[in-house]
């Protein structure tokens, strides 16, 4: 059965994923914007872009910090307890489509 989330940021809804695969260890999801997306978006964009090689990691921590510091929660929506986005999981976004590492 594929699993569905609410992107969360306190009361606010980010988005929503639904899951269509995945591609161990990840799960692939169809990503639909909510009301919050807006102020989160280009951030998610910026870390999107970060690709290739990073030795010391400061260009994936340049990125990823604004992301960490929002306090984002994934909401099951099968009742399960939230997850703590950069804790408990992972999440990149690019554009309708979604990758959730947890």
């Amino acid at each position: 059965m594929a699993r569905t989330w609410r992107l969360m940021q306190g009361a606010v809804r980010v988005g929503e994923l639904h899951e269509y695969g995945t591609d161990q260890p990840t799960i692939l999801c169809h990503f639909s914007p909510g009301p919050g997306w807006e102020l989160v978006s280009l951030l998610f964009d910026a870390w999107a872009v970060v690709q290739g090689p990073d030795p010391d990691g400061n260009r994936h921590a340049s990125a990823l910090r604004p992301l960490m510091d929002l306090g984002l929660t994934l909401h099951p929506m099968d009742g399960s307890p939230p997850l703590d986005l950069f804790r408990d999981c992972i999440l990149r976004v690019y554009g309708d489509t979604a990758r959730l590492r947890c």
